[in-house]
């Protein structure tokens, strides 16, 4: 059950701003609404500023919606002792045109929502969860640029006219030894030298990666996941 004063404040959050806004179940008002800059603090001080003028003692749960600022905000919040739902977009009951939305509006709506529970939370991932995912993300990256510089490495070698016929598949290691092996003049050796070192940068980070989340896979609050 809520507390008779409980301060329900809707947190529309972007990367340049929060607009903050408080729902007054009691008088079915909106009240205080404000635009301040993208830190906690400024939250904790408009909670301050809340509780000095309806009493300390009041509760408050703050409340925004998934989104790409993730998750640090609920954690940075739950570290100043302020409850915080993450809601799902998509859950969040909202009234008035869809074809009209500010920030303020939206901060509103997810005050009201949180007031009459008119929304599902999305599940909090701890802070290690989060950090696993941030090092799997870091591995995707690098797959990428993997791609690419391969990419780039066969098209130079198109563009000067060689073209691997020792095997069918090429980055093997066979592969390999055959680009390293081309006799190319001047700045073009150059050129492909920097191309594979690149390239096996990639490969030896990307083995180093796969081996640490491994790693990870075997802890016990993963194996527990999974078990």
């Amino acid at each position: 059950m809520f507390h008779f004063t409980t301060l329900f404040i809707g947190m529309d959050v972007h990367k340049e701003s929060f607009s903050l806004c408080y729902y007054d179940m009691m008088t079915n008002q909106f009240k205080h609404s404000t635009k301040v800059g993208p830190n906690v603090s400024y939250i904790v001080n408009y909670v301050n500023e809340l509780r000095r003028l309806y009493g300390q003692d009041a509760e408050v749960l703050c409340g925004y919606e998934a989104g790409c600022l993730g998750f640090t905000l609920y954690h940075q919040l739950q570290a100043h002792g302020l409850p915080c739902i993450v809601m799902a977009p998509t859950t969040v009951m909202k009234e008035g045109s869809k074809r009209v939305k500010t920030d303020k509006k939206d901060a509103a709506q997810l005050a009201k929502a949180l007031a009459f529970r008119s929304y599902r939370p999305v599940h909090i991932p701890t802070v290690e969860d989060e950090q696993v995912k941030e090092y799997i993300r870091m591995r995707t990256d690098h797959k990428v640029a993997l791609k690419k510089i391969k990419q780039q490495i066969l098209a130079f070698c198109l563009r000067h006219d060689f073209r691997y016929t020792e095997g069918s598949s090429n980055w093997t290691q066979k592969h390999v030894r055959w680009l390293h092996s081309l006799n190319l003049d001047g700045l073009y050796a150059e050129i492909l030298t920097e191309y594979l070192l690149t390239y096996e940068k990639l490969v030896d980070q990307i083995e180093r990666y796969d081996a640490r989340i491994e790693q990870l896979g075997q802890s016990d609050s993963y194996q527990e996941k999974v078990s």
